[in-house]
């Protein structure tokens, strides 16, 4: 988990300073070779269906049970990370995974 600056944003993007899920590859995130990050945000407003997989307080650092927004799936540059915080369960990152292969048809 991450906090990141979405700003700025255009039509029904999320918007704001906001938690989000990092789904790149570990290697690429890790690797300051690539500046680019891939991110799934985050919000406590309840979604329903494989692209809004919920996401438990506890050790993804969340405070609110929240809710994986997969069809806002972004790139953006490490550079908006504000902060690094928490990690979200394997059954979680399954479920993230599981909405990712439904939204982009893979």
């Amino acid at each position: 988990m991450v906090l990141v600056e979405l700003e700025p944003t255009v039509g029904h993007e999320q918007r704001g300073l906001r938690p989000c899920v990092v789904v790149s590859s570990p290697s690429v995130a890790s690797c300051q070779k690539f500046p680019m990050l891939c991110v799934v945000p985050v919000s406590s407003t309840p979604g329903e269906g494989a692209l809004y997989p919920k996401l438990r307080i506890g050790r993804s650092g969340l405070r609110n049970e929240s809710f994986a927004l997969i069809d806002q799936l972004r790139s953006l540059d490490k550079l908006r990370v504000r902060r690094r915080y928490g990690c979200v369960s394997p059954v979680e990152l399954g479920s993230l995974e599981e909405g990712i292969r439904l939204y982009l048809s893979l």
